[in-house]
């Protein structure tokens, strides 16, 4: 009932927005002006910005070290959807309540779920993830780079006459996408299979593991509103001091306690495993910082991992 109420709210709040004429940015020649474009994670503020260049003006609703599976947009965030010509977001409920925002907002503003790109058939399906698809798809490049051609093409729908500088920026990005996949294989190609063992606060890098060859394990699910209990961490602790896995990570937007609790239930077992880093997992790091762009992310997560497990 909370979370109808929730959706709700934020519904009566974008129909005053429209209301009150904050849809009148969307009308007219987009031709003429930047196109104002609403994202909610910083992977999609990115790609974003990279195919759409100086033609858009870009606002990301969740910053470094938010965790967009609990997050509640709020009047603001409504507000600036009301004034937005296009919203990108990832879909495939990694945004928790606000899906059912942005599905009933379609009738009167364009949204448009990234990961709609990525046929099903590739994406994965826990069975604890009440049936849904894992929405973590960026950790796997190749899979990322799928999401470039919709991006440019809602662009060149809402703005032909500027085709041709979103067709170059789109193959542009594919081309660094590209290098930036042969740069993690090749990083994932120095840690020996047996050691390639990845351990981190939530479930977040299956995507990762299957397209870079390493086990997975998250102590929390595949969302983090899913609370991690004492057999979640007595479990992993076991699995940890059997297999003498050198190294477990932290994530910039989950609290690290959890992980630290399993690092102390692994040193009663009487082994030692060390915290290896901290990975960015569904946000990344600050603006004008290395890791403040998905490719920067990306060769900070793989070079971090690396160094970790071959210590």
């Amino acid at each position: 009932m909370r979370k109808i109420g929730y959706v709700i709210g934020l519904l009566v709040v974008f129909a005053l927005a429209l209301n009150c004429g904050g849809d009148k940015k969307t009308d007219g020649d987009l031709s003429q002006r930047e196109i104002n474009i609403v994202a909610t994670t910083g992977m999609i503020t990115d790609l974003v910005e990279n195919v759409g260049g100086e033609r858009v003006s870009v606002i990301g609703l969740m910053g470094p070290g938010v965790d967009p599976h609990l997050y509640k947009a709020s009047e603001g965030d409504v507000s600036r959807m009301a004034n937005a010509d296009i919203i990108f977001y990832n879909g495939l409920h990694l945004e928790g309540a606000m899906a059912e925002l942005f599905e009933e907002m379609q009738s009167r503003k364009r949204t448009v779920a990234v990961t709609d790109a990525i046929d099903e058939v590739n994406l994965l399906s826990p069975s604890e993830y009440e049936g849904s698809h894992d929405p973590h798809v960026w950790f796997d490049v190749s899979m990322w780079m799928q999401t470039i051609s919709l991006v440019r093409d809602v662009f060149i729908e809402v703005d032909p006459e500027h085709e041709e500088t979103y067709t170059s920026n789109a193959e542009k990005y594919q081309n660094q996408l590209q290098e930036l996949h042969e740069y993690v294989k090749s990083r994932a190609d120095e840690v020996p299979e047996q050691q390639r063992v990845l351990i981190t606060a939530h479930d977040a890098f299956n995507y990762f593991g299957r397209a870079y060859g390493f086990e997975v394990k998250g102590l929390q699910g595949i969302s983090t509103a899913s609370e991690a209990g004492t057999a979640d961490v007595r479990e992993l602790a076991d699995f940890i001091a059997k297999r003498k896995i050198p190294a477990v990570f932290v994530e910039s937007s989950v609290p690290k306690r959890n992980i630290e609790a399993v690092q102390a239930a692994v040193k009663s077992r009487g082994f030692a495993v060390r915290i290896g880093g901290e990975l960015f997992s569904d946000a990344m790091g600050s603006p004008g910082t290395p890791e403040g762009n998905y490719i920067g992310m990306v060769k900070h997560n793989i070079d971090t991992i690396v160094g970790a497990l071959t210590q």
